[in-house]
């Protein structure tokens, strides 16, 4: 198979050819036609989630369909198109488990990041944690709903039920976001870089009533404020933003260190919370709801050749709702 694989974080991925993988008792073999770039990519090859399976391949956003299953494997045929998400495995024994919080699991594996993902042409997965998906979806426009979507929409649940929502940062999960929480008949506020007009714009015509720079009051206080980008420093000011009793959700795996704020931000019963992966429950609940809304999702296509500049694309801000890797045909 070929595949890109880091070797080591802080480095370029590397295209490789490989033995292709067989599934175990209860795994599938899939073959790979799509696969969304997320954030936590780059966390895993930059460096900040410290402890990747080495050599690794990546991604955790793997549209494909099923060549085998392993013995015990339930659930799919081959030929069928399925999904592939960042929850690889849990334990389903801890506490954790057993009262539906797999996310939470000390012993969960994580697809892209302690099993090899889909930046490749096959991979194998527990099918257990695999999906079908909708047929609205062609692969590529599919993909980026495998972790912007279930976790974008995990943090939407977590912030409530207020009608007055921000985002800041405004990439591949907040542009999935919005377009559930209008459906839901809440009024978004899209906070960005400053400066970044191309991204405030894309918040606008995707329904955002405003949207400026991170930094800026919002023109009215917030019921409830959802974190996407990586960046500590947007925890007080999101506080700042939300009235009392509102709450901010970190909606990332990775933040960078929360300031030293007054207490005086926190008071009025604010909360602060995080989302933490993604359970089954929320993908079967997010699936069932994307073609309803219906979410559409905005993608720039790579070759998987071409990860590396994939990647730095996002590093940079230069894209416009998702990357999405195609394999080369065999």
């Amino acid at each position: 198979m070929f595949a890109m694989v880091l070797e080591r974080p802080g480095t370029l991925l590397v295209a490789q050819r490989r033995p292709d993988p067989s599934p175990g008792p209860g795994q599938i073999l899939v073959e790979v036609t799509a696969c969304a770039v997320c954030r936590t990519d780059l966390h895993v090859v930059d460096g900040d989630l410290a402890e990747p399976k080495l050599p690794l391949i990546p991604g955790h956003e793997i549209v494909g369909r099923v060549l085998a299953c392993g013995p015990g494997a339930p659930g799919f045929a081959t030929g069928q198109r399925i999904g592939i998400p960042w929850l690889g495995w849990t334990c389903g024994a801890c506490e954790h488990c057993r009262a539906g919080r797999e996310n939470l699991c000390d012993q969960a594996r994580f697809t892209g990041y302690q099993i090899d993902g889909g930046y490749a042409d096959r991979v194998v997965a527990d099918a257990r944690f695999c999906f079908a998906l909708p047929d609205a979806y062609d692969d590529l426009h599919a993909a980026p709903l495998l972790c912007a979507g279930l976790i974008g929409y995990r943090s939407l649940v977590k912030a409530g039920d207020g009608r007055r929502l921000g985002l800041y940062g405004f990439g591949a999960a907040a542009h999935i976001v919005i377009q559930v929480a209008r459906w839901q008949g809440r009024r978004v506020f899209a906070f960005t870089r400053r400066g970044d007009g191309d991204a405030q714009s894309f918040a606008r015509d995707l329904g955002a009533v405003w949207a400026g720079a991170s930094d800026e009051p919002p023109p009215e206080p917030l019921d409830a404020a959802v974190i996407f980008a990586p960046i500590g420093l947007l925890v007080p000011l999101a506080l700042r933003a939300v009235r009392k009793g509102g709450r901010v959700v970190c909606g990332g795996i990775h933040m960078s260190d929360i300031p030293s704020f007054p207490y005086a931000d926190l008071w009025g019963e604010r909360e602060v919370v995080s989302v933490a992966n993604l359970t089954r429950a929320d993908a079967e609940a997010f699936l069932d709801i994307a073609p309803r809304v219906p979410v559409r999702t905005e993608i720039e296509r790579f070759a998987l050749a071409d990860a590396n500049t994939a990647l730095q694309a996002l590093r940079t801000g230069a894209l416009r709702g998702a990357a999405v890797l195609v394999p080369p045909a065999r």
